[in-house]
């Protein structure tokens, strides 16, 4: 219920500090609540509702094969907390580029990695909840180049002040129910392991560096969900680097949602932070 929902997110929104406020970026998980909900509010803390308007969010598909991004094919998305609207006149200027699909209502339904930062973007914009729209985009399994082309489009909304990006990602799905089990015996039990692998991706993260990035997929496979939405999110900063604008990206939060000691255990981490521009 709203009432309900409103009072856990305030409950873990409260427990945290805005140190990176205001963000221009946020990467925050798209699990359940129950699991992620406390991660997520480091990210969400550091969204300034005053400046913010418009809220692109970047969610992976999980559902239907995509090889472009897709755009929502609906106007509004309802929360427990109150309903966003869609920002017709960015969808208009993205779906003119003739670089994007439409998702069909069922995919958009399907799809929880988009759906799960929505009433969290309503409870941080809550003061300010008349006067912001929201850019849904899919982003499907793009290539290296696919990446590079869409942060290039989406490099010149990340360069206003007053557009915020949510990209939404959870980080290493391990055991044999996600078909993954690296294992680095140095780090000691395997909950380490997964620590330390994702610790790597997320220093990666943090240089800003989207090839490292590549790279770093390719060579461990971390089961990122969210790493062409991240890929793109790189890419359009290094595309503002380019043009001379100074950021930095920090990482507030890490989590995993049980401890794995054996090869029957399975676990799902997460992570927030921020991008902020100087």
């Amino acid at each position: 219920t709203g009432p309900q929902l409103n009072a856990q997110l305030e409950g873990w929104l409260s427990q945290v500090q805005s140190t990176k406020r205001p963000a221009r970026a946020i990467i925050a998980p798209h699990a359940g609540y129950t699991y992620c909900g406390s991660c997520a509010a480091h990210a969400y803390k550091q969204v300034d509702p005053n400046i913010t308007r418009k809220i692109f969010i970047l969610g992976p598909s999980h559902h239907v094969p995509l090889s472009r991004c897709a755009l929502s094919s609906v106007d509004i998305y309802r929360t427990p907390l109150y309903d966003l609207r869609i920002d017709q006149k960015i969808y208009g200027e993205l779906w003119k580029t003739g670089m994007f699909e439409r998702m069909s209502l069922q995919t958009d339904e399907d799809e929880h990695s988009i759906e799960m930062h929505l009433p969290y973007t309503a409870k941080a914009m809550e003061s300010h909840k008349d006067e912001f729209t929201i850019i849904p985009v899919l982003v499907g399994a793009l290539s290296e180049s696919k990446e590079q082309e869409f942060g290039k489009l989406f490099s010149k909304y990340l360069a206003d002040p007053s557009n915020l990006f949510v990209v939404s990602s959870d980080f290493c799905h391990w055991g044999q129910r996600f078909r993954y089990s690296y294992y680095d015996e140095s780090q000691g039990e395997i909950y380490r392991s997964i620590e330390h692998l994702d610790k790597m991706g997320m220093n990666i993260i943090e240089q800003l560096d989207p090839v490292s990035f590549s790279n770093y997929l390719k060579k461990y496979h971390n089961t990122i969900c969210g790493r062409h939405p991240i890929g793109v999110l790189l890419n359009a900063i290094n595309e503002l680097q380019k043009n001379g604008m100074n950021m930095s990206f920090s990482f507030l939060n890490y989590a995993q949602s049980s401890q794995c000691r054996n090869w029957q255990d399975s676990s799902v981490s997460y992570a927030a932070g921020a991008l902020m521009v100087h």
